[in-house]
């Protein structure tokens, strides 16, 4: 993938200043305009080479299809929900938010709205502003001893739960990729959600908006819950069943909820918002001063590192290069070629894809034109192979294989092996290269290289292979590519050639 080139970036929605100067101290030209509808965005997006947003623009499809040379998304937040992330990785645009910028402010809105729920502030408050001092209509519960039931233990969740701990809440929890030995570092006891429901006194949720968590809180969750058990959603709207809810709050099964986020924003049915045990707030989870600069700060810096080649933090759309380029800094040898085979297994579709692909194949949507192509794609990862640190490809179509290791060295990619031929000396991947299948022979050197002379083509260098019986692989290196390969059938069995 070719070094990535951000000259010109839009910033289509209100983002800390802190962005901006950021982004312009490091030659980056910044235009701002907020409030643009679709067809304005489609109009604009054009000209620029990125796009930074919060969540109120929506990057649908037909505004990543509507980019000229849009190579980078930015999210100054947490969610993508308002980017098609599938567009844009099928473009080759990188998708990439600020996955801690508001967790600590998220996290804090979680644990007033879980204390709010359990003193009744807000309703307390209003009914002072009316002129009542009615102390018994608010009567609450203390929240040391009860438990809270956590869904999705990432940060914000582990945030929530160092934070509630502190009044005396057993934290209990579920998360389909956190372990449970780590979640039990930071006490919480995880189990499955069928064990979870029962014991809840609390249960607020921390998880991303798919299909699988539409809805995870609904008729039947809820049934299985403490009767008057309170609920909080400071993550995305939906992942309560809002009608459940409210049939949960009418029947007592639920005894309060607190809502920062909705399926429609700003809700127009306002049947939850209006009900006196529920506290909603209009999306906040992220309206903090320290958040929004927090956020703004960590996307500008997030694209400066992109651009300047120190790595790739927060791309939702790239995981495989994002890691390798955080595992580089950090392991050598067997450890980061592992943590690196999502980035040589793009890295190398990139090279078959870019000769016989419509679309213009990079890192980021190689493995996507794979797949429309019917390119079956396999890797892993084997320790102690005989070449050491090396990379193997095998490519296999219509019944025939090839197979190549490679290998870096000196900071150079060299040719290990070609279809069971080992050479003598590692290949340098530079320049031009002619790589032909022949018998070993004392005439095979000179027979080449007259033909090539008489072609115009100088010999810069000769790869021989190891073994010297049989069929084997041989690598010359070129002034300039053979004008006709055609010429080497007298020689050779099978030749190809190629600029590096």
């Amino acid at each position: 993938m070719a070094p990535i080139s951000i000259k010109r970036i839009l910033i289509s929605e209100s983002v800390d200043p802190c962005c901006k100067k950021i982004l312009q101290e490091n030659g980056i030209q910044v235009t701002e305009k907020q409030n643009m509808s679709k067809d304005d965005l489609i109009a604009e997006i054009k000209d620029y080479d990125g796009l930074v947003v919060r969540s109120a623009t929506k990057v649908t499809a037909d505004v990543i299809n509507a980019t000229g040379n849009l190579q980078i998304i930015g999210r100054a937040g947490t969610g993508v929900d308002n980017v098609d992330v599938d567009a844009a990785t099928k473009k080759g645009i990188i998708v990439m938010n600020t996955p801690s910028g508001n967790t600590i402010s998220a996290a804090e809105l979680t644990c007033t709205l879980l204390m709010s729920l359990s003193r009744h502030v807000p309703q307390a408050a209003m009914s002072m502003k009316a002129g009542n001092w009615d102390r018994k209509k608010f009567m609450g519960a203390e929240m040391y001893g009860k438990i809270l039931g956590i869904v999705g233990l990432g940060r914000i969740g582990k945030e929530v739960a160092t934070r509630m701990q502190s009044f005396g809440m057993k934290t209990i929890g579920y998360d389909p990729i956190t372990p449970p030995e780590v979640t039990a570092t930071w006490g919480v006891d995880q189990m499955s959600l069928e064990q979870l429901w029962p014991q809840c006194d609390y249960i607020t949720v921390h998880t991303p908006l798919m299909p699988s968590t539409a809805g995870l809180l609904n008729d039947t969750s809820f049934a299985k819950c403490k009767k008057g058990v309170k609920v909080v959603n400071c993550a995305r709207g939906g992942i309560i069943d809002e009608d459940a809810l409210l049939r949960a709050l009418e029947s007592g099964q639920c005894g309060g909820a607190g809502l920062d986020v909705f399926v429609e924003e700003p809700p127009k049915n306002r049947a939850l918002v209006n009900h006196p045990n529920v506290i909603s707030c209009p999306h906040l989870g992220a309206s903090t001063k320290e958040a929004q600069a927090r956020c703004g700060q960590d996307i500008a810096l997030q694209i400066v590192d992109m651009v300047m080649g120190k790595g790739l933090v927060g791309a939702v759309s790239i995981r495989a290069q994002g890691e390798t380029q955080m595992q580089t800094r950090e392991a050598d040898g067997s450890n980061c070629l592992k943590g690196s085979s999502g980035y040589m297994t793009s890295a190398v579709m990139v090279g078959l894809l870019t000769d016989v692909s419509k679309s213009c194949p990079n890192l980021v949507n190689s493995l996507t034109l794979a797949k429309e192509s019917g390119i079956k794609v396999t890797r892993n990862h084997s320790e102690g192979l005989t070449q050491g640190d090396s990379c193997e490809v095998e490519i296999s179509v219509n019944g025939s294989s090839y197979r190549a290791t490679g290998s870096v060295q000196g900071g150079a990619p060299v040719l290990l092996e070609l279809n069971h031929s080992v050479f003598r000396q590692p290949v340098s991947l530079t320049g031009n290269l002619l790589f032909f299948k022949a018998a070993a022979s004392p005439q095979l050197l000179p027979s080449v290289t007259g033909l090539l002379a008489t072609a115009g083509v100088e010999m810069e260098s000769f790869s021989a292979p190891a073994a010297r019986s049989g069929d084997q692989w041989f690598c010359v290196g070129l002034s300039s590519l053979l004008g006709d390969l055609g010429a080497l059938k007298p020689l050779v069995k099978e030749a190809a050639q190629l600029s590096v």
